[in-house]
């Protein structure tokens, strides 16, 4: 498949594009100055640069580049210097400048031989210098040297001699020179110890006038950003995390591990592998074999290990060592370890290893791995090693050893590549493979990877697998194992929302184990088919099996057990999560989950509590469970997990409906890369105040948490989300369209989804909007339909707000989403109705500023409606307060409107002064300023040409200004113009 790439965007370099903008300005002023740019290959440093220039251009500068190539040891002498002289001189306006500089001609071959001048390149050094600052009188001059890692001796010299004494010299007094900018880049990658600019780099730095800009490499998050600027399909977050993962910050290396996305093997592209192995060819054949060796160890390797394994004699291998360090292909730990020093290097050296000898050199480290011990630190360098030689058995042992110690360290996600690796080696080493009593059985090994799986938040893959385990259990399988598959299948298949199957797998579980004499098994099942028999509708077969279930728990000794089964009780028996006997049962839960160390059970204990809060409109304690929430799964490695998942996602809603949505966007891009890895439905918040600021493309992002396999929440946050984008276009049919759509997509045998309260009133603020239209000009038969469909709509969430999934009225939220329906509808039917509003306004109060402020906005509207003028500019203001704090800008546009349609004044707060102008001279002024003559003005604010002339005239007046312009500057000095 081929690809098209767009040219590479700069991104990520602001700052240093700051700096070198700084250096320009200061060229512009005459005051001469250089830059020395330093960076390792590929990370930038001719983008930044070309960038740099071309703003210099667009700002009236002459750019003359010169560049340096590689031609071995020898060099050719002045290239950089001939290329710039030679752009100079086809440059007509300095034809006069060159021709009285002769000497300089000799650059380009043209000048009087100088092997008897013995003055001669003192000449052209001085020349070259005064041609340079003769052009920079005239024109702003910017020099750009690139490469300068593979400068000639003669090159070098004249540098130094233009830096140190030439073009940034400062004359006698102090007084800048006028001279031109001068940017030099280089290779700090190539610098070896040895290398020639080193020393000369070492001296022009402590100039006074010469600055050093490193170019580090790009952050993660900028490295994604470029990825996806450079290619115009639609990638997988997954392929984006890879290539940022291998590529370490280097652009170039990005751009070449996404050209090579299409590429079957997965290794270092073809051409970056030439790239990189370049300098490796340049080390002596030892450090070659040590280099190779030293690759195969991984990334870091112990000094004393890499000893071993090459099998040389010390002096010999610090010499190899000490020559990879210099040309910096090796970094030098203080841990007696040596690292690659960047990850691509070390996989295309040991990518260009022959089969033969791959296999030898991995074997050589996993004997000499082995002979030191199984540590568990070192199970999973072991397991590489062995699979790599091609020893099956010992590689599928050490993966376990390493999936162990991933466990007790609490690194889910580590513990399931441990494990698959292991079920990959399976077929190849069965059962007689293994040494006797190993004790291993691949259908306990996949139950235990899908709840690696569960654990590490890749929920699809614990539905895989816990299939892949159900498959393979045999005719003659041991029952509890059975009912263990099942019932581990349907715990993971209700994760991922298909409610049906997790309950008949559920209720196969639970019919497999015979609940007399009980058994922990049966325990379990019976918890598993608890919760999928009240998700799948059937609350009376969960209250009855999960009561005698928690007895049977208790009989038993089975905390963890316990708390699972009360926290699926609660409000089976009326007893709902947000009420204070709901919380009291999830407390209990949650002790008893700490007691018995189950920090997965205690973490939906604490999610429940957090989310019962947040239903009782307790927004303060919602935070604070969700805080401690947190804490602890990032304690037991369980950040992935469902519910941690759920509660970041609840955190991020709880912070946008208190109105704190600045913080609620950092603490969304800090947490990205794990969020992402959940869902899309998890950026949910920063969707919504996208919207409200006013982007629409917020919509694109919300229709593709769409595609792929049917998601609950992704379905019911795109629902939202373009729901609300309709109403913004004011398109109510598309509104209806998608409230209809998530609704039918989201209800199951339990009913409608509590979140049609709320799309439902979105939906009909546009639909109100069409029948107030329809009342004054579209006719009956238009009113009629318009008016039909916002009964239909208010009917909907009256039904949701009454009957949520619990049974009971739904709480706070619920309920002010269905006072906004009601006061919709009621626009819709029979025009604006102030106290309706104020019932709105009262229910947001809760917390959500947003809406709260959205209804005031249509309650101010209904007032002014009323003729009660004074109390509509309050709330307007009020608005207004909310909205500038908020930055929701099509909030406070729509006010705007608001008060330029209605000639609502702002009411002056305590102690404030009433403003100067009314609400009318105000909107003129406001044209005025962008230049507008009195015929534009009266055609946008619909009056007479005549009429916009007074309020001019008026303005003047009351501003004592003498003209137009100067009525605009007094009115920003006193604050009358927003910005």
């Amino acid at each position: 498949m081929s690809q098209v790439f767009t040219p590479s965007p700069l991104i990520g370099r602001d700052d240093e594009l700051a700096r070198l903008a700084g250096v320009l300005e200061r060229a512009r002023r005459g005051e001469a100055r250089a830059v020395l740019v330093a960076g390792d290959a590929g990370v930038g440093k001719t983008r930044l640069l070309d960038e740099a220039a071309a703003r210099a251009e667009r700002d009236g500068f002459t750019v003359l580049t010169g560049h340096c190539v590689d031609v071995g040891d020898v060099g050719l002498p002045y290239l950089p210097f001939t290329e710039v002289l030679g752009r100079l001189v086809a440059d007509e306006r300095f034809a006069a400048v060159v021709t009285d500089r002769p000497v300089v001609a000799r650059l380009l071959g043209e000048g009087p031989d100088a092997v008897r001048d013995v003055d001669a390149r003192a000449r052209l050094f001085e020349g070259m210098a005064r041609l340079l600052a003769d052009v920079a009188s005239t024109t702003p001059l910017l020099i750009v040297l690139e490469d300068f890692h593979w400068a000639d001796q003669s090159s070098r010299d004249l540098l130094r001699f233009l830096l140190s004494r030439g073009i940034l010299e400062r004359p006698a007094g102090g007084a800048p020179a006028a001279g031109p900018a001068v940017c030099v880049s280089y290779r700090a990658d190539d610098l070896h110890r040895r290398h020639p600019l080193r020393p000369l780099l070492a001296e022009l730095v402590r100039l006074p006038a010469v600055e050093r800009l490193e170019l580090r490499p790009l952050p993660d998050a900028d490295v994604a950003r470029l990825v996806r600027a450079l290619d115009p399909r639609p990638l997988p977050d997954a392929t984006v995390h890879r290539i940022v993962e291998r590529a370490e910050g280097n652009a170039f290396y990005a751009e070449e591990l996404l050209a090579a996305t299409d590429t079957a093997d997965g290794g270092v592209p073809s051409a970056l592998a030439d790239v990189l192995l370049i300098r490796v060819e340049q080390l002596s054949r030892t450090a070659q074999q040590v280099l190779r060796t030293a690759a195969v160890a991984g990334r870091r390797v112990e000094h004393e290990l890499l000893r071993e394994a090459v099998g040389i004699p010390e002096e010999e291998l610090e010499a190899a060592l000490r020559e990879a360090v210099g040309r910096q292909l090796l970094v030098a730990g203080d841990d007696d370890t040596y690292a690659f020093r960047h990850a691509l290097t070390r996989e295309a050296v040991h990518d260009d290893l022959l089969p033969g000898e791959r296999a030898r050199l991995h074997g050589v480290f996993a004997r000499l791995l082995t002979a030191r011990g199984r540590r568990p630190e070192t199970a999973a360098e072991r397991a590489h090693h062995h699979r790599e030689s091609h020893a099956p058995a010992q590689a599928l042992l050490a993966s376990l050893e390493a999936a162990d110690h991933a466990q007790r360290l609490g690194a889910p996600a580590e513990e399931l590549r441990h494990l698959e690796a292991a079920l990959d080696l399976w077929p190849a080493v069965g059962r007689t493979g293994l040494p006797a009593g190993s004790g291993v059985d691949p259908v306990a090994l996949t139950l235990r990877a899908s709840a690696a799986a569960a654990h590490a938040g890749e929920l699809h893959r614990a539905v895989a697998l816990s299939r892949s385990a159900l498959a393979d259990l045999g005719q003659d399988a041991d029952l509890e194992l059975a009912a263990r598959v099942r019932y581990t299948l349907a715990g993971n298949l209700l994760q991922v929302d298909n409610l049906s199957a997790a309950f008949a797998h559920s209720s196969e579980a639970l019919a497999m184990i015979p609940a007399e004499p009980v058994s922990p098994t049966w325990v379990w099942a019976a918890a598993t088919h608890a919760m999928t028999a009240r998700f799948a509708g059937d609350g009376g077969a969960a209250l009855e099996v999960g009561r005698r279930a928690l007895e049977a728990a208790g009989r038993l000794g089975m905390p963890d057990a316990q708390a699972d089964l009360l926290i699926s009780l609660v409000g089976l028996d009326g007893r709902h999560r947000h009420s204070p006997e709901g919380r009291e049962l999830l407390t209990r839960a949650r002790e008893l989950a700490r007691t018995a160390g189950h920090a997965p059970v205690e973490l939906r204990a604490l999610f429940n509590l957090a989310m019962g809060c947040y239903e009782s409109g307790d927004l303060d304690a919602c935070l604070s469970w969700v805080t401690e929430g947190l804490a602890l799964a990032r304690r037991a490695g369980l950040l992935s997990s469902p519910y941690p998942l759920e509660m970041r996602h609840l955190r991020l809603t709880v912070l946008y409906v208190l109105g704190r949505w600045d913080e609620c966007l950092r603490a969304a891009e800090a947490d990205t890369e794990a969020l992402s890895a959940a869902g899309g439905y998890t950026m949910a918040p920063a969707l919504y105040i996208a919207l409200a600021r006013g982007d629409l493309t917020a919509a694109d992002r919300a229709r593709r948490l769409l595609d792929g396999p049917f998601d609950w929440m992704a379905t019911l946050v795109a629902g939202i989300a373009l729901t609300e984008a309709a109403a913004l276009r004011d398109d109510p049919e598309d509104a209806v369209r998608w409230m209809r759509s998530t609704v039918r997509a989201l209800s199951d045998k339990a009913g409608t989804p509590d979140v049609t309260v709320r799309l439902a009133a979105l939906a009909l603020a546009p639909v109100a909007d069409a029948a107030v239209r329809a009342r004054t000009s579209a006719g009956e038969a238009e009113l009629a339909r318009w008016t039909g469909t916002a009964t239909e709509l208010v009917e909907a969430a009256r039904e949701s707000a009454a009957h949520s999934h619990d049974g009971t009225p739904q709480g706070p939220e619920g309920q002010a989403w269905l006072a906004r329906a009601e006061a919709e509808w009621r626009r819709a039917v029979s025009g604006p109705d102030a106290a309706a509003w104020e019932r709105a306004v009262d229910a947001f109060a809760y917390g959500d500023a947003y809406e709260r402020a959205r209804c005031g906005l249509r309650r101010a509207e209904a007032l002014l409606a009323a003729g009660a003028r004074e109390e509509a500019a309050r709330e307007a203001d009020a608005v207004r307060e909310v909205a500038g704090r908020l930055g929701a800008t099509v909030l406070r546009q729509r006010l705007d409107e608001l008060v330029s349609r209605g000639r609502l004044a702002r009411t002056p707060r305590n102690g404030e002064r009433p403003s100067l102008l009314t609400a009318r001279e105000r909107e003129v002024l406001r044209l005025l300023a962008k230049g507008r003559s009195n015929r534009q003005i009266g055609e946008e604010l619909f009056i007479t040409g005549k009429t916009a002339s007074v309020h001019v005239s008026n303005i003047l007046a009351k501003l004592g200004a003498s003209s137009r312009t100067e009525a605009v500057a007094i009115a920003h000095r006193k604050g009358l113009l927003d910005a």
